[in-house]
Parts: structure tokens; sequence; C-alpha cells
């Protein structure tokens, strides 16, 4: 049993609202896929030294709320130097962008990455973890604010995602040679065409509402591959690439290696408001709820 301090937003919780998301529960349940917050007791055959402890937990549901019951192998001991909003808001984010660019898509450093969505809630840890690995990182993002966060993450070039000719663009920098989209649409057919023979494209989501259809006859032509990430997915069939990842992340977090941007925290009673940003794109990096303050 996890007394909640904070829970993290995600796209997901949208799609949820509206059944769509593919992991979405029977009604009813309460919204909310990754939590921190404090154990206050554990069930029998648990780890009785576990009680006290501050965890991060990736729950699939169930954050929005002041207390809960997980299983005692989702939850993670935070490190020390990291708060409880930091910690609600790490865990789909990093988790995401680490596993996409380091076990799916093999980033090299001094390749080049493209990331579309740069100032989203995994959009911006893309570019903070694909410039840790070396990359040159090339972003993508709505609005001269939007793409000021991304710079500040670490983002070499930023180009607003409202001009004539994307493609060109990217083209004319050199191409890239892996493609981050969690956006979909225009996006993505701009970027699959300014993709580097042997490239890779990892898609992530289609924040658009847009799922562009891919010819596959460019894609033997260019030698480019498509790399699909559900990062909640390997929970159930390979939690080993989770564990591994989420080792390395909480790892760098201590060394003081990445630092979550979390651009609006509302408390539990203004929680429709805080998935409205969401909704709205008014926000950048994550939204978090909080509930109980720490003692």
């Amino acid at each position: 049993m996890v007394k909640i301090h904070a829970c993290g937003l995600n796209f997901a919780d949208l799609l949820m609202i509206k059944g769509k998301y593919q992991d979405t529960p029977a009604v009813p349940f309460t919204l909310g896929l990754e939590l921190s917050g404090t154990i206050e007791a554990v069930g029998p055959g648990a780890d009785s030294s576990l009680t006290g402890k501050n965890v991060a937990v990736f729950a699939g549901q169930g954050g929005l709320a002041e207390y809960g019951c997980f299983p005692v192998d989702r939850c993670v001991v935070m490190p020390e130097n990291m708060s409880f909003a930091e910690a609600a808001a790490f865990q789909v984010a990093y988790g995401t962008s680490h596993v996409a660019l380091d076990y799916k898509a093999r980033l090299q450093a001094g390749e080049t990455l493209l990331v579309l969505g740069a100032a989203g809630g995994v959009g911006l840890t893309a570019v903070e973890i694909g410039k840790r690995m070396g990359a040159r990182v090339i972003a993508v993002a709505r609005g001269a604010a939007k793409l000021d966060v991304a710079r500040k993450a670490g983002a070499d070039i930023c180009i607003d995602a409202e001009v004539d000719d994307l493609r060109e663009q990217i083209k004319a920098l050199g191409g890239a040679d892996v493609v981050y989209d969690a956006v979909g649409g225009d996006l993505f057919r701009a970027a699959f065409r300014a993709t580097n023979p042997d490239g890779r494209i990892l898609a992530i989501g289609h924040a658009s509402g847009d799922v562009p259809q891919i010819p596959a006859n460019h894609l033997l032509v260019k030698n480019i591959s498509v790399l699909g990430l559900y990062w909640g997915g390997y929970m159930k069939f390979k939690p080993s690439v989770l564990t591994d990842s989420m080792a390395q992340l909480f790892s760098w977090f201590a060394e003081g290696g990445l630092t979550p941007h979390i651009s609006h925290e509302l408390p539990l009673e203004r929680a429709d408001e805080a998935l409205e940003l969401l909704k709205s794109r008014r926000s950048t990096g994550k939204v978090v709820v909080t509930m109980h303050s720490p003692a």
C-alpha cells in the first residue's frame, strides 16, 4: 500500500478517457499510469523492509488517488536526491526514450537524431538522452517558447514545426539517421522522406490523431527500418528490458545527469485542469498532480 504524493500525467490518460488506449482497464478505474509515494504497508510474502521507502511506481492505473495498492515488483526505490514530483514524472517519459534510442534503435555517437514533438513529455527526454548518448540532435516543435525548452534540454538545432518544407530543411542539414516520432501525421511524412539510407524510424505515438500509412516500397529502396515501441508492453513479455533501462536512468539521475522538466504542478482537486493542459498542448515536458505533502 502506497501513500501517494504525486502522479505524472501522460497522453495515454487522455486516450483512456475515450477508451482508445491499447491497455484501457475495464471501467470503473482510476486514471494515472505513474506515481510516487511512500510504502505504508506490504502484503504477505513481500519484503517488510520496504515499509517506509519512497518509491516510483509504474502502475498502469490508480495514480490519481491519495492511496493505492500495487504489485511490489512495480515499485522502484527512488534515488535520495529525487523529489516526489520528479519521480512521478520520470519513468514513462525517460523509460520510453531510453528503451527506444538504446535498445530499439541502437543510436550511435555522431549520428543525427531527429525528434518530433521535442517539447512534449517524451520528446524532451529523447532530446536529453540522445544528447547524452553523443548524437547530434535536431528538435522539431511548435513555436519559439517550446523550441527554447528543447534547446535548453540539449538540442543542437531547432526547427519550428510550422515551416513550409520541413523535409527540405532536414535534408539540408544532412538528413536524419534516427527519427523519434510521437506525433505522426504530416510531421512523420516529412521526416520519413528526409531519413537517410539505413536509417531507423521510431514510432512512439500519434498525438496528432493522424496515424500515417508507410509505403513499404520506400522502406526497401532506402533500407529504412520502422520500429514500433509500446514501453509498457515489455512489462508483460520481457520486463528485464524495463528494469535494466530504469537502473541506468536512475543512476544517471543520481549522478546529476538528467533533469526532468515539469511545466505544471497542480493539486488533486484540479486534476481536470491538469488533463486539459495536456489536451490543449499548453504544457511542455510533464504535468504532475500532487496529493499528500511529504512529512
